[in-house]
């Protein structure tokens, strides 16, 4: 098992409700494709450093998994196609 850290940025746009259940979603998905979720970290409403989509802010969260290889890019996959997302990045920890 591999340790991973998921850098999420959700639409500010969204409801509490609508944020919630995004990363609810990825959870699920870690866990579907033979993840763990260690730690979920959510930083808040944050400035972004540059306009993307017109938005100049947005929601931070900061997701650590543990999983097999092949996870991330299911992941990646389907986390591509959400309209909510607006930027997402997933990094390998060191051990």
């Amino acid at each position: 098992m591999n340790k991973y850290e998921l850098a999420l940025i959700v639409s500010a746009k969204l409801e509490d409700e609508e944020r919630v259940a995004t990363v609810e979603k990825i959870k699920e998905m870690i866990a579907r494709f033979g993840g763990t979720v260690t730690n979920v970290d959510e930083w808040g409403k944050r400035r972004l450093a540059y306009e993307i989509q017109k938005m100049k802010e947005a929601y931070y969260f900061f997701i650590k998994f543990e999983s097999g290889s092949d996870c991330p890019n299911e992941i990646e996959t389907n986390i591509r196609i959400m309209e909510n997302v607006i930027r997402y990045l997933i990094t390998r920890q060191e051990a």
